[in-house]
């Protein structure tokens, strides 16, 4: 069976637990084929945490959750050195960001320390703690989720670490059908049916051996170029168009480039093609723009959001014709 099948295969389990949310499933699956972390943001109640657990149980990856909480210190998530009584001398236990897969549940709850120490592993896949480096698991991956209706008791996250999240999602209520739907799920599950347990469909090592085929696709020079020039937009917003001049104060660094050539081979790699189109480009450039762009008082003032901004420059980048 090719690794290709068993992603499938891996979604099916996926769409099996998770009501709708097909786009959730699909970038998740495209974070796990480039390391990418994610940022969930959504009201409570809809299976953020459920999606993660359940992709970690279908890859058979050590996972663990972390409540974030204002009380949270960096030890409590990276680990500490404790004291052995019997031999006087000090030995480091782990936290759990030594896991391969980490959901860290209501991020912007943790004040700035633990945000430190959190860039660090999500930058470097690594932790210092005690005056040592450790290396975090070779397929480590953070998914946060972050509830945008109640900001009392938050830190907002620094752009440093937001840019180093790949994809914000944006997750939404389902619909009466698909609500209607969890409704018997949840009554079958809490009669006693669908309890068996999924054996995992993948293992970490043929996740990397993926993300080396993802590594291998094909992106033509003018996708490369269609790629830059869509990020380039950012700094330049005025330039492409006047009436948009200052609307935004920063915008999207390389890095913002390089996640979403990642993105896209990830994605063109899942539908089963061995190249890179246009519209995976566009498919994939709110999610990869939409936690980069700081927007100015004025554009806030003229009711521009990011997801206005990126469809603006959707509309004002030619798009490539053919593929060479």
């Amino acid at each position: 069976m090719s690794i290709q099948i068993e992603f499938k295969t891996l979604k099916a389990h996926l769409q099996s637990v998770i009501v709708g949310q097909e786009a959730l499933l699909d970038k998740m699956l495209i974070a796990l084929l480039t390391g990418g972390h994610v940022l969930l943001e959504g009201p409570p109640g809809l299976a953020k945490t459920t999606a993660v657990k359940t992709l970690a149980t279908g890859v058979h990856a050590s996972f663990q959750r972390i409540q974030f909480t204002p009380d949270l210190m960096p030890g409590d998530v990276m680990g500490s050195d404790v004291l052995d009584v019997n031999s006087g001398s000090l030995t480091f236990v782990k936290g759990p960001i030594f896991n391969e897969i980490v959901l860290a549940d209501e991020i912007n709850r943790a004040p700035p320390k633990v945000q430190s120490a959190l860039l660090e592993a999500m930058a470097e896949k690594q932790v210092t703690a005690g005056g040592q480096t450790r290396a975090l698991p070779e397929m480590f991956l953070v998914m946060a989720t972050q509830n945008p209706l109640e900001q009392s008791g938050t830190y907002p996250l620094p752009e440093a670490q937001l840019d180093r999240f790949m994809l914000h999602l944006v997750l939404d209520y389902p619909d009466e059908n698909e609500e209607l739907e969890i409704l018997r799920r949840d009554r079958a599950h809490h009669f006693g049916e669908n309890k068996e347990a999924a054996n995992p469909f993948l293992s970490p090592e043929k996740v990397l051996h993926a993300r080396h085929q993802v590594s291998e696709q094909y992106v033509s020079d003018s996708i490369e170029q269609y790629i830059v020039k869509l990020i380039a937009a950012t700094r330049k917003l005025g330039e492409l168009d006047s009436a948009m001049e200052g609307v935004l104060e920063v915008g999207a660094s390389p890095r913002a480039s390089i996640a979403l050539l990642h993105a896209v081979s990830a994605y063109s790699w899942l539908q089963g093609r061995d190249f890179v189109t246009p519209d995976d480009v566009i498919t994939l450039l709110p999610d990869v723009l939409r936690h980069r762009l700081i927007i100015s008082f004025s554009g806030r003032a003229q009711k521009w959001s990011a997801d206005n901004i990126i469809q603006k420059i959707i509309q004002l980048v030619p798009v490539p014709v053919g593929i060479e």
